[in-house]
């Protein structure tokens, strides 16, 4: 059986699908899955096991871009592939297998897609599914109940690309690490503050004053990782924009630590079991939680959370706000109580 998988857009979403890739994956089969991925979440699906090969191919944001799609879909005919999972929920996303004249075409009811997508899933009505159950659901013909339950995301630690990747960047090999990521790249209604996040740095740095601490995330939270650096008084590595996703999934990885908002670096903290606290803002933890049992997570949920927003709708983001730094710590210091007897080589 030879497996394509279209996938997300999103680097947390793509984490949350490999489960999905697992049970796919017939024990004991001689079975390929390859993925066709956008070059930001490529690393992700490499740091899976059970992906044979990571086909990267660039498509513009909300552009249909045809001629692009059918030149991609003829070189992915001679591939022979017998079925297709395509997890975005767009019609463009299921051009490509559709062109490619995949037999199998399977994927949830979205945007009009009946001719395009022929083993079609029907949401379940009521509240947002959990991603990962959302994504696992198409691993089964339609209609078939599911596992009572689904193994949480796993990705693969790769020891000597983290021992490359400290050097890499001058940190050394033996100190604690604690990873900040401070971004998100949906909105400022899932941004902890940065005087939160600059305070919970002082923290940490006067508890361990051993640790390394690393501010991580993409360039365009530079900026605001540069304030938090300054108003937290200790010295901080403000790595944002200086790692790919590749090396940031190595960095977690070797992390004693990791402190993040409702992110795509927070899957990936969780995929590789770290100790890790998530601090929710708009969004829910019911419905993209961190699938780890070292996970903790803060959320208020106020009356008006979750509202999904991408800026406060009332303008005071109370619900990130009033969590204190304080809490978070406390929350840190008991996801990393066992650290030392359990924390995977570096």
């Amino acid at each position: 059986m030879r497996t394509l998988i279209i996938a997300p857009n999103w680097i947390g979403d793509a984490v949350m699908a490999q489960p999905l890739v697992a049970l796919l994956a017939r024990p004991g089969a001689d079975d390929r899955i390859d993925v066709l991925a956008p070059p930001h979440v490529a690393p992700v699906f490499r740091a899976m096991e059970h992906v044979h090969e990571v086909i990267v191919a660039a498509n513009a944001h909300g552009r249909l871009q045809f001629g692009a799609r059918w030149r991609l879909a003829r070189s992915l005919r001679g591939r022979r592939y017998d079925r297709c999972v395509v997890l975005p929920n767009s019609m463009k996303s299921a051009l490509v297998p559709f062109l490619a004249g995949i037999p199998e075409r399977i994927g949830h009811r979205g945007e009009n897609r009946y001719l395009l997508i022929n083993r079609m899933h029907d949401a379940a009505p009521g509240a947002r599914p959990p991603m990962v159950e959302f994504y696992a659901r198409l691993a089964f013909p339609p209609g078939t109940p599911m596992p009572p339950q689904v193994p949480n995301p796993v990705l693969r630690h790769d020891v000597q690309r983290k021992r490359e990747v400290l050097e890499r960047l001058g940190l050394q090999l033996d100190d604690p690490l604690v990873v900040l990521c401070p971004g998100a790249e949906y909105g400022e209604a899932k941004r902890w503050p940065a005087r939160h996040v600059a305070a919970l740095a002082a923290l940490v740095a006067i508890e361990w004053p051993e640790a390394t601490i690393v501010l991580l995330g993409s360039a365009k939270e530079r900026p605001m990782a540069t304030e938090i650096a300054a108003l937290s008084g200790h010295e901080l590595h403000n790595l944002c924009g200086e790692t790919t996703l590749d090396e940031a999934i190595a960095l977690i990885g070797a992390a004693s630590g990791v402190v993040s908002n409702d992110s795509g670096l927070m899957h990936v903290a969780a995929a590789l079991a770290r100790p890790q606290v998530a601090v929710f803002g708009s969004s829910d933890p019911r419905h993209t939680p961190p699938r780890s049992p070292r996970a903790r997570v803060e959320w208020l949920h106020l009356e008006c959370s979750p509202c999904f927003e991408r800026t406060c709708p009332l303008g005071h983001l109370n619900c990130l706000n009033q969590i204190s730094p304080a809490a978070v710590f406390d929350a840190l210091k008991k996801a990393m109580r066992f650290e030392t007897a359990t924390r995977p080589p570096r």
